[in-house]
């Protein structure tokens, strides 16, 4: 069982910044792929960001390519989320995940763990 805590949410500007992090029980971290994904109001969960257990590969969704970075730090169990240039339209919970992964690879789907996600609100 692992057990996953984001932090790092907030309000903030439209077109500001902010890192969301994301600390994982245990002592195998580095033996799961993480994901971030996001919830917004009356909305399905859409995948935003995923990363290798090693963290040498990373994917993004579309929507914030180019704008958010998804990072790893295995000796201290946390992965992060940089996210910049922020709009309105992303204000959502946003949720980390793991995956027990055999390869070292970025996945968008069938992850096993959840966190209880992070609020962030964004003001035009």
């Amino acid at each position: 069982q692992v057990q996953l805590v984001e932090s790092g949410g907030g309000l903030v500007q439209a077109g500001g910044s902010l890192r969301l992090s994301c600390a994982a029980s245990g002592r195998t971290f580095s033996r799961y792929a993480m994901g971030w994904f996001r919830q917004a109001p009356g909305k399905e969960r859409e995948f935003v960001a995923a990363i290798s257990r090693s963290g040498g590969r990373t994917s993004y969704a579309d929507s914030v390519k180019g704008r958010c970075t998804v990072s790893r730090d295995n000796a201290k169990n946390t992965v992060y989320l940089q996210m910049n240039s922020l709009k309105p339209e992303e204000t959502a919970v946003y949720y980390c995940a793991c995956k027990d992964a055999a390869y070292d690879d970025v996945y968008r789907y069938e992850y096993q763990y959840w966190g209880q996600g992070t609020q962030v609100r964004v003001s035009s």
